[in-house]
């Protein structure tokens, strides 16, 4: 399994830097930090706080992080802006404007962006939650091209009805970068996938036969049997379309459509595809192969014990870890399914990463982040501390969703407004 799972993530090595977190989900957009030489066990009151950004704006969107500069999107009086800071001061180099800040009134968890830009050399893309795709200078934040995407690709995006799941909380799929092609998923019938010129932003091609709506997960890369494809999750199931045409190789659907938000993207290791929504909507692993000309996908397994709403799931080795709706924070056997350890009394709900060793889990619902052992033998916490503040700019039901993010012996934290950076470094 150690071994799929790296050649899994060849797949995007181009995107790697040392100590880099350059797009959604890191280096490989699996949850998994590459940092090394960090802090076993942290002090009683927690790491040491290295500074405040207290102007990041409303948004649940993680930071991107490429050497010295981080990259975050937030809403600042009714416009949503791609910002740069300065990583070792926490100050704002530059601020990029992306659209009209998505607010839909009936909404009363969240406004604004939901989107993990994506860093691709010296260029940075960044997708506002009303649909404004920039492609902005990583250096200055000058503006190179701008698309919007439901006018210019007819993308859906109707809170109010239609599709099979209201998209209430706007775009929030962070873009993907391979080769020459940035990989968006506008949905709708022209298709669920768009491939652009990642240089000037023009329309490469369309996922024809793949037209299901899009959710809120994010396009994925894989090859299965040295095909090389692109891999989305939807209301209905899973996509997979050729990454040279958007030809549809093969689809998984679903007995019964998920009933609420699709927001994980699925995971993807050598030819086996993990997926969790939560809600009780439960947890499949799928196998992908090739019997002739055309591809085949079997379920291996599919039950409940890691349903998992939007906190992210860590793969590792042969376990996969998370924080279950019914179980609380779960090691879950990769090859079977089953349960290997459950703690629910330890820490609530929240979202987790993966750096040296440790899982960095994040409670949304009082900012307290926890250091624990990512090991099959139980819940073994080796320190916790809570962020001095909360925001006050969430609406009324938000809690704290934004992943945290280990990078350059770091660790960021965010709620809303405020980011918080921590040295993390032995």
């Amino acid at each position: 399994m150690k071994s799929l799972l790296i050649a899994s993530a060849l797949l995007l090595s181009h995107f790697t830097f040392a100590g880099d977190w350059p797009q959604y989900g890191g280096p490989w957009r699996n949850n998994l930090s590459a940092e090394t030489g960090l802090l076993k066990k942290w002090p009683d009151a927690g790491p040491r706080l290295l500074w405040t950004f207290k102007n990041t704006g409303t948004g649940l969107t993680g930071p991107a992080i490429v050497g010295e500069r981080l990259y975050i999107t937030g809403s600042r009086t009714g416009t949503e802006y791609l910002m740069a800071l300065n990583v070792r001061a926490g100050t704002e180099a530059w601020a990029a404007a992306i659209g009209k800040t998505f607010d839909w009134e009936r909404n009363k968890w969240h406004a604004g962006p939901s989107a993990t830009p994506t860093v691709d050399g010296n260029v940075i893309f960044a997708l506002g939650g009303a649909g404004d795709l920039i492609c902005v200078e990583a250096l200055t934040g000058r503006l190179i091209w701008k698309k919007n995407l439901p006018t210019e690709l007819e993308a859906e995006i109707n809170p109010i009805g239609g599709g099979p799941k209201k998209l209430g909380w706007g775009f929030t799929w962070s873009p993907l970068v391979d080769g020459e092609q940035l990989i968006c998923l506008p949905g709708g019938p022209k298709g669920t996938f768009a491939a652009l010129n990642k240089r000037t932003g023009a329309v490469l091609w369309r996922s024809a036969e793949a037209t299901d709506q899009a959710t809120y997960t994010s396009p994925m890369l894989a090859e299965f049997d040295r095909v090389r494809q692109y891999v989305a999750l939807t209301n209905k199931g899973l996509l997979g379309v050729d990454a040279k045409t958007g030809k549809l190789l093969w689809s998984w659907q679903r007995v019964k459509p998920y009933s609420t938000e699709v927001v994980n993207s699925p995971i993807i290791v050598g030819n086996l595809v993990y997926v969790t929504v939560g809600a009780g909507n439960g947890c499949d692993l799928l196998r992908v192969t090739r019997a002739g000309a055309q591809f085949k996908v079997e379920q291996v397994w599919s039950n409940t014990n890691l349903a998992n709403h939007h906190g992210g799931i860590v793969p590792l080795g042969n376990h996969l870890y998370g924080y279950a709706d019914r179980q609380g924070w779960t090691c879950q056997d990769f090859k079977t399914g089953e349960t290997v350890w459950a703690e629910r009394q330890k820490l609530r709900s929240g979202s987790v990463t993966f750096a040296d060793g440790h899982l960095y889990c994040y409670s949304e619902n009082d900012g307290t982040v926890a250091l624990i052992e990512a090991v099959p033998t139980g819940w073994k916490e080796s320190g916790r501390f809570t962020i001095p503040q909360q925001s006050t700019m969430r609406k009324p039901a938000g809690k704290l969703w934004t992943p945290p993010v280990v990078a350059g012996g770091k660790l960021f934290l965010r709620d809303q407004e405020l980011l918080f950076c921590y040295d993390v470094k032995q």
